[in-house]
């Protein structure tokens, strides 16, 4: 049946069919296997539970917020102080491109809305330096990857949903692994930087000059701190979280006056054509898992790894490439939810904390997304830089495999990810 359902949605999606409708149609197949009454009574019933959560609803809050920072001129203030920061040093401009998503990461938590809003404006500035397009356009679609690991991450919402775990822990897990994937680019940059000669761009900044753009950068820099604080604090709810994020970037937006109303709805759009698309694959993806889970797959993998449950380096290293792999050919949010029901039962049965694997599930799940043949951030650079997407396929690859190497070094040493959330709790 397992089979079937692959090579049935494998040809869909090479058919060029909708993912959701893809999905739904496997379903349909699976059914048939499973008990065609069942059809009519729970494939609804599982597609609309599957998006019938309330803590779901942050999904939308925080992508809003992120637009709004978009559209309100608040992510160029980020910018601007990034410059300061690591303008001055050599290959200063894909510093800048680094350090700005970890800024960009702490309000949006989506790679590909933070590889369009910063490759537009950062990958000219990098030619200009003297860098490759190929290679500023690929540094974009890499450190755009800290977006979904520093909170608040989208990826960590769905997880939560699907293992009832703590949101609060996952988000404060996922600082030290986003801070790490950063480190790591910026080494990349300096090697490429030395290697090329890369001319300084800029001299070191005054303590006025940089204290004038951490003032302009405040309000922005604020709202990660509220998202991580309110929920570990217990304050508010993921969802309220998102709501309170969302209020407060707008109003900083209205205030320091660059929200205008025609901007303030081409955020709402843009949040409610990417959230629709988000959901339709959650609630089709949801369907599929409900059906593995009653015909015992789960079950069956357990059994199948049971073995090698003694060494739980082994079993996240397994569940990474199986993980990896299907990134590579699935839609990331439909690889999250149909894998992590299948996954959580093995790692608990291995002794693995579930915030760790939420945290290894999420970067395996990112790292998918600058990956060929799939990989949306890598069309996106492409299409924002102006390359041919082969031309970038060609160099993505030393970026996908830094971010293997931070996720090794994540699956050696779980205390990277849980010594935050493990200290606060």
């Amino acid at each position: 049946m397992t089979l079937t359902m692959l090579g049935v949605f494998l040809a869909h999606v090479l058919l060029g069919l909708p993912l959701f409708l893809a999905l739904l149609t496997t379903a349909f197949v699976g059914f048939l296997f499973v008990d065609p009454s069942m059809i009519p009574r729970m494939m609804p019933q599982q597609f609309f539970g599957g998006i019938n959560v309330f803590s779901l609803m942050a999904i939308p809050l925080f992508i809003l917020a992120g637009n709004l920072m978009n559209v309100s001129g608040l992510t160029e203030r980020l910018m601007g102080l990034a410059r300061l920061m690591v303008g001055h040093l050599r290959g200063g401009m894909g510093h800048v491109n680094v350090v700005s998503s970890v800024f960009f990461a702490g309000v949006n938590g989506s790679a590909v809305a933070d590889t369009s809003a910063l490759g537009s404006l950062l990958v000219p500035a990098m030619e200009k330096e003297g860098y490759s397009r190929a290679f500023a356009a690929g540094l974009t679609a890499g450190s755009s990857l800290i977006g979904p690991i520093i909170p608040p991450s989208i990826f960590m919402i769905l997880y939560a949903s699907l293992t009832n775990t703590s949101v609060g822990d996952l988000f404060l897990a996922g600082i030290v692994p986003g801070l790490l994937l950063g480190i790591a680019f910026m080494g990349m940059n300096a090697w490429y930087a030395w290697r090329h000669q890369l001319p300084k761009s800029g001299n070191l900044p005054s303590v006025r000059q940089l204290g004038l753009a951490f003032v302009a950068a405040l309000p922005a820099l604020v709202a990660p701190f509220i998202i991580v604080a309110g929920i570990v604090l217990g304050f508010v709810t993921p969802t309220e979280s998102g709501a309170l994020t969302a209020l407060y970037v707008g109003l900083c937006g209205a205030v320091l006056g660059g929200l205008r109303i025609k901007d303030c709805w081409k955020a709402i759009m843009d949040t409610a054509r990417l959230t629709s698309a988000i959901f339709l694959i959650m609630a089709a993806s949801a369907t599929i898992s409900w059906l593995l889970s009653y015909a015992q797959v789960p079950a069956q993998f357990v059994t199948l790894l049971s073995p090698y449950v003694d060494n739980s380096v082994a079993i996240l290293l397994l569940l990474s490439i199986i993980t990896f792999i299907t990134g590579m050919f699935m839609e990331e949010v439909s690889a999250l939810m149909l894998l992590t029901p299948i996954f959580a039962p093995v790692a608990m049965m291995a002794g693995i904390d579930p915030v760790h694997l939420g945290v290894i599930i999420t970067l395996n799940i990112t790292i998918a997304l600058i990956t060929p043949p799939m990989g949306a951030c890598v069309f996106v650079a492409a299409a924002v830089s102006r390359l041919e997407i082969v031309s970038l396929f060609k160099t993505i690859w030393p970026f996908v495999l830094t971010a293997i190497g931070v996720l090794i070094l994540l699956i050696i040493f779980p205390s990277l990810a849980l010594w935050l959330p493990n200290s606060v709790g």
